[in-house]
């Protein structure tokens, strides 16, 4: 079985040199964990295969290939970089990247002097007259590879000082687990009696055995024990079951005294609160890891964690100094989402606002369909586009917002359907301040929706009747109200009777992208 080498780039740390025919020295090439690299898929049709490039994401030794076979000692796994065009690979898309994976020996593989392009998040790679990677070198210098980390200078004081911290964390949580036990014991005996007590220490004493046989398994972790400490610790899962063994052992043992007279079978002698005794026994080794992380949590030594916008006000708030909380927010881009049903009449209230508000709200930058076509379909087939105008034409991605300019006296905003405005509320770096632009009642929707087909402005599709069309409208309605209700996105709503009191609410919450 194989053993991982977690490694990442080099960081300090002897890397040995070499002479080359010049006779000049030149640093030897090793592998590490993100480097660009090419590489063959043998059902690519050609001699070789088709040229892949991907990322090595971890480096694994390959234990009893001795090193008479060095360029067979490691293998690393790799994952497929996708090419978008012009020289760029980027990653595959989360659900993607796990089946774009594949392992190969360190010398099937050759690096490429790759830099990664923040703007287009792409590696740009070099390529040669026919297009292919150029590699820096057709293989790593592996004649004298010995490991991802054979060349990082470790702090031996530091590994000791942890191993010290650790053996006495071990210690101090078997002593805890056994006062606790006692305790627990002795609660027992005067609530319960002197039976469920027995069951309680049997369950206890399972309890310490299962983190004993534990601690074997973390103890021999990346060590040539390992499998076999593996092995040996899985005798802690037995733990629970001889616990109960003991307990129906223990009534047996009473004979006339026991709790289940003419019971044969050795697990049919226990009482269900000797079940529940033994099983809170058991647990007991869990209370002095839940009191540690609880009184860390409150001494300060970790911050509780409360999820959304709840946690980083908090973690805001616990913040000593203005300057700091302004740092953080400064550094996220702010974004007011103005979202609603259709009908409802956002955009007329976005157009206004942008108009009479002197520069202060800008749209997002966008993406042309028309002007810039091939890279309008390259990002539509990577599922980049958050959203897309109502004419079509123009697309919103994540880069595109994050490199729209603003000031500290301007904010971008959005005008986007329920939809998009998750996709959007999403995006990682933005300050989102939500606005939910409504109306009270179906009844008007459907009859705004009715004004529209009037005007033109909407058109029944062939073979479908005015009502049959309305009603999915209004069911399409329904389910936008629903999402927006329950997205807890929006801080602000807006309801739309009144063009211009609606105006003056948007006017007034946008003010808060400043505060």
């Amino acid at each position: 079985m194989p053993s991982v080498l977690f490694s990442t780039p080099t960081n300090g740390g002897y890397v040995p040199t070499y002479e080359t025919a010049t006779g000049r020295k030149k640093k030897a090439l090793y592998p590490n964990a993100g480097d660009i690299v090419r590489y063959y898929d043998l059902d690519g049709g050609k001699p070789n295969g088709q040229v892949l490039v991907g990322k090595i994401t971890y480096i694994e030794e390959v234990r009893g290939s001795g090193k008479s076979n060095t360029s067979n000692q490691w293998t690393v796994e790799i994952v497929e970089l996708e090419d978008v065009g012009d020289g760029y690979f980027a990653e595959y898309g989360f659900r993607q990247r796990s089946g774009k994976k594949s392992l190969r020996n360190l010398n099937e593989i050759s690096p490429i002097a790759a830099s990664f392009v923040r703007s287009e998040y792409a590696y740009k790679i070099p390529r040669n007259k026919e297009g292919l990677p150029t590699v820096r070198r057709e293989q790593y210098d592996i004649d004298t590879y010995e490991g991802p980390l054979a060349y990082k200078t470790i702090d031996f004081e530091v590994v000791e000082a942890d191993r010290e911290t650790y053996d006495e964390f071990k210690g101090k949580l078997l002593r805890q687990t056994a006062i606790i036990a006692a305790g627990g014991a002795l609660t027992a005996i005067l609530l319960k009696g002197p039976q469920d007590a027995v069951a309680y220490i049997f369950g206890a004493a399972g309890g310490i055995f299962y983190l004993f046989f534990l601690y074997i398994k973390t103890d021999t972790i990346g060590s040539a024990e390992a499998k076999y400490g593996k092995s040996i610790s899985n005798v802690r899962f037995a733990a629970p079951f001889l616990s109960f063994a003991f307990v129906a052992i223990f009534n047996m043992l009473l004979g006339e005294g026991s709790p289940m007279i003419g019971k044969t079978t050795m697990f049919s002698t226990i009482t269900s609160d000797q079940f529940a005794a033994t099983v809170v026994g058991f647990l007991t080794y869990r209370l002095p890891l839940l009191s540690r992380q609880i009184s860390e949590m409150f001494s300060g030594g970790e911050e509780l964690t409360l999820p959304g916008s709840a946690g980083i006000a908090m973690k805001l708030s616990k913040r000593e100094g203005g300057e700091q909380v302004a740092g953080v927010l400064s550094s996220l881009k702010t974004v007011m989402l103005v979202s609603g049903p259709k009908a409802a009449g956002r955009t007329e209230l976005v157009d206004r606002l942008i108009a009479e508000c002197n520069d202060r709200f800008v749209r997002p930058n966008t993406i042309d369909r028309i002007n810039d076509g091939a890279n309008f379909e390259r990002l539509e087939n990577r599922n980049e586009i958050l959203m897309v105008d109502g004419t079509g034409r123009y697309g919103i991605t994540e880069k595109s917002i994050i490199n729209t300019n603003t000031t500290a006296e301007s904010a971008i905003v959005i005008d986007a359907d329920v939809g998009s405005a998750q996709e959007i509320s999403r995006v990682a770096g933005l300050r989102v301040i939500g606005v939910w632009v409504g109306l009270d009642a179906t009844k008007k929707f459907e009859d705004r929706l009715k004004e529209q087909l009037a005007t033109g402005a909407l058109s029944i599709p062939d073979g479908e009747t005015e009502s049959a069309f309305l009603r999915t409208k209004v069911d399409e309605i329904v389910k936008d109200i629903e999402i927006g209700v329950l997205s807890g996105m929006f801080e602000f709503t807006i309801l739309n009777d009144d063009v211009e009191q609606s105006v003056k609410e948007l006017k007034e919450a946008a003010e808060y992208c400043f505060k």
